[in-house]
């Protein structure tokens, strides 16, 4: 083996020039894949980090979602963009959820949740004309934020990271609310007047069926990661938040209606109903004084009837709740906790599902995911190429080698032997290219993260994971890089060695006149 070795170092040594091309593709493709996954990794780490740490924790659980659908703490997901926008529901059945949470092994701390998506004015009218009058209007300028409340006892425990500016905490039971820095901006840049603590905001929910709340800033607070992909935020107490997310009553009510209503018309025809007026008569009984106005409003009152169980049905319903998040004692398990979460709700028959971190913020883990797979698919296509590449130069220099193949054979090599020789050229220069190319790489990566680059657009942070542009190289992404590179290597020069097997020493002969 040692022979062989030698062999194959004089051989790379003799054949400068398709060696020197070959390495430098590997160098290259090496680096490439290593800083792209180590860029992957980093956004990952971080997105992980700040999410399980300031808004889904280790687990999440909601109501199942509709087929086609799926549900994160930001909404619906669904692909169908032509349906209206929806609230999510109470979780049913919550205090046997609960009961089962309660008897999980591995939960350190547990609270519940509920979420929706707001529009903010600055004082008490509500218009957006600014949205196309103004050209200068980003979407950053918008002031759309995510509205947040957590049960009032546990949430300040299960995340207690909220990193205030100025002011405090919703007292229970008011409609004071804290807004995010970036909230304040937003109004700042549209309004043209900056949020106080004290002062009074508009907020109208986004959805179809539109709820608007005064809202009386308590306090203001930075995220806490500055670089943070998540939307800017507003956290209230969970009244306000339910009447956005419409769990009032009338949510969870049902109730059997006749196949049929009598109106008690009698046999009166449509003329008897709207007919006995012409166009001069229509409203001659409307005098100048508010007689009419105190009559009809008696005649609607009595046409409505008796409107308590309406009013009753449109409070909110206190015990309802879209989300319980949990945190694992040991994040480690929180996978088996998961399983063993939903079995237990499979044999209660609870309508309810478990997410992990990344699925409860599908929102922004589905995009990284999906970065990740479009350039793991660009270097599939790039690692083809060159490897094609590789095998076409290979297959030259067993051409240009036929004299120095056939020789072999002729004094006794066999086919083994010169099969060992080409594979450990072949092994030899990917594995000094590939550390040659995780150096450039690592070199790449450190010049970067001295810069510390960050972005700031909302957009770019949803998209990238975050505003810190960083590498986080991993022993895993090397090792695999390496192996790869490899198995490329060893496959792309199938074809070329079995090529040179066929050299006998009559052609080297003849190729050698």
């Amino acid at each position: 083996m040692k022979e062989i070795f030698k062999l194959a170092l004089r051989n790379l040594k003799e054949h400068k020039s398709k060696t020197i091309i070959i390495a430098l593709f590997l160098v290259f493709g090496v680096a490439i894949v290593v800083l792209g996954n180590s860029f992957l990794e980093s956004v990952n780490r971080g997105l992980e980090k700040d999410f399980r740490n300031n808004y889904t924790g280790d687990i999440a659980i909601s109501i199942k979602p509709e087929k086609g659908t799926m549900i994160d703490l930001f909404g619906y997901q669904t692909t169908d963009i032509s349906s209206a926008m929806s609230e999510i529901a109470a979780i049913p059945d919550l205090d046997k959820v609960m009961q089962i949470i309660e008897n999980q092994e591995g939960i350190k701390a547990h609270t519940k949740l509920i979420g929706s998506k707001v529009l903010v004015a600055k004082g008490l009218e509500m218009d957006f004309s600014d949205f196309v009058e103004r050209d200068d209007i980003k979407f950053d300028d918008l002031p759309i934020a995510m509205i947040f409340a957590g049960e009032q006892d546990t949430y300040r425990t299960v995340f207690p990271d909220v990193n205030f500016v100025s002011g405090t905490y919703p007292a229970a039971g008011t409609n004071e609310v804290i807004i995010d820095t970036r909230v304040q901006r937003a109004c700042k840049s549209l309004y043209g007047e900056e949020v106080k603590i004290g002062d009074t905001i508009l907020l109208a929910g986004a959805t179809a069926d539109t709820v608007i709340r005064e809202g009386v800033v308590s306090g203001i607070f930075n995220p806490p990661d500055e670089n943070s992909a998540m939307f800017q935020i507003i956290y209230c107490n969970p009244e306000m938040a339910r009447s956005f997310a419409g769990l009032t009553y009338a949510s969870s009510f049902s109730q059997d209606l006749p196949d049929s209503i009598d109106l008690g018309l009698g046999g009166m025809s449509e003329d008897d109903l709207f007919g006995g007026f012409d166009d001069d008569e229509a409203f001659s009984f409307i005098e100048e004084d508010d007689s009419f106005l105190s009559t009809a409003a008696t005649d609607f009152d009595a046409i409505l009837g008796d409107t308590s169980l309406r009013d009753e049905l449109n409070k909110t319903d206190d015990g309802s709740w879209q989300f319980v998040l949990m945190k694992c004692d040991r994040p480690y398990m929180t996978k088996k906790i998961i399983a063993e979460l939903k079995q237990k709700f499979a044999e209660e028959n609870v309508n309810a599902q478990v997410m992990d971190w990344k699925m409860a913020a599908y929102s922004y883990s589905g995009t990284v995911e999906g970065i990740g797979f479009i350039f793991n698919l660009l270097i599939f296509i790039l690692a083809v190429v060159v490897f094609i590449i590789i095998m076409n130069t290979m297959v030259v220099s067993v051409i240009e080698r036929t004299s120095e193949i056939g020789t072999m054979r002729a004094i006794g090599a066999e086919k083994k032997f010169v099969q060992r020789l080409f594979f450990s050229e072949t092994i030899f220069l990917t594995l000094v290219s590939s550390v040659i190319g995780i150096i450039l790489a690592f070199i790449i990566m450190a010049v970067f993260n001295a810069c510390n680059i960050v972005i700031t657009n909302s957009i770019a942070k949803m998209i990238l994971g975050g505003g810190l542009l960083h590498f986080t190289p991993t022993p895993s992404i090397i090792i695999t890089t390496i192996v790869i590179a490899l198995i490329g290597s060893v496959v792309s020069n199938i074809y070329p060695v079995s090529s040179a097997l066929k050299v006998t020493p009559l052609k080297a002969l003849n190729h050698g006149e």
